[in-house]
């Protein structure tokens, strides 16, 4: 019976070692076997593209001038999310450098400081987020209509 034991134990430290080593992780000298996923950065071009898009929609459905608090949150995140996207692709672009960004990342990070107070929620998010968010996103259409980037 001790042998029976021994020898399921035995599988079972295999079986654990075979999918341990096919499942890509670490070796015993702690070096990893799995490849690291590609990252993929959207081209400043796609991604300006993408943003005044984004601020064109904006605008077409009449944008967000409601008093209400609580009302405009979903239109903020239409906007700051193609901003992120638009800020890795500024952060991986090599014909220009970081200095020329500047003033683009300065617009982006007023956008993510409306977006910052919260949920679009009560006077001071009324007063506060929504020109950081909605005019910022719109002085950063601007300023990227006159530095483009090709």
């Amino acid at each position: 019976m001790g042998r029976f034991r021994w020898g399921k134990t035995v599988g079972a430290l295999v079986t654990v070692v075979t999918v341990a080593a096919v499942g890509g992780c670490s070796s015993p000298d702690g070096t990893s076997t799995a490849k690291p996923a590609a990252v993929k950065t959207v081209s400043v071009v796609d991604a300006t593209s993408t943003f005044k898009a984004a601020v064109e929609e904006f605008d077409a459905t009449g944008g967000c001038t409601d008093a209400e608090p609580g009302t405009c949150w979903e239109q903020m995140q239409a906007l700051m999310e193609p901003a992120r996207t638009l800020r890795k692709a500024m952060n991986a672009e090599k014909s220009v450098g970081p200095e020329f960004w500047t003033d683009a990342y300065a617009l982006i990070d007023k956008m993510e400081k409306g977006i910052a107070v919260g949920e679009d929620k009560g006077a001071t998010a009324v007063g506060t987020n929504r020109p950081d968010v909605f005019g910022s996103a719109h002085e950063l259409s601007d300023w990227l209509d006159q530095n483009p980037v090709s």
